[in-house]
């Protein structure tokens, strides 16, 4: 028989904290690419995975792995990029079926120009709600809770 886990008040608390904030956070900066004329900022994530795997690009899977999209939303979304011009599909010499992804210059300026707005959110939202030392703790305090742990 195994025992039953129950979350404290203060860890439900903190649950529930931390999913209305973050859904906030997201929003708000979803809202100013909007209101910019951007794309989502599921676009942005992508686009930045690929900028900073360089030449080389990345494989379906390795993107889905970085950025926790579900394959079959990892598809559609890299279709309407490719669509737009912004990543390139390139066929892998070993697997005759694999591709690689890359970004493409068109893709790279779309990315520094949402990072623009996107920045200036998570300054606005974040950077001037706390001060550097809070900053410190609180990146501390959900690098442990990540899987595994970030070390930074």
């Amino acid at each position: 028989m195994t025992k039953k886990a129950t979350p404290s008040p203060g860890a439900i608390k903190a649950w529930a904290r931390l999913m209305r904030v973050s859904r906030q956070l997201m929003e708000s900066a979803e809202e100013a690419l909007k209101a910019a004329g951007l794309s989502p900022l599921a676009w942005y994530d992508v686009l930045h995975e690929l900028a900073e795997a360089g030449e080389g690009g990345l494989r379906p899977f390795q993107l889905i792995e970085r950025t926790l999209f579900a394959q079959y939303s990892i598809s559609r979304l890299l279709a309407r990029l490719e669509a737009d011009g912004l990543v390139e599909k390139l066929p892998v010499a070993d697997d005759g079926r694999g591709q690689t992804i890359r970004i493409t210059a068109n893709g790279r300026e779309t990315r520094r120009k949402m990072w623009a707005v996107y920045g200036r959110s998570i300054a606005d939202l974040v950077g001037a709600k706390l001060s550097a030392d809070e900053l410190t703790m609180v990146s501390a305090l959900l690098g442990r809770l990540r899987h595994p742990p970030a070390s930074d």
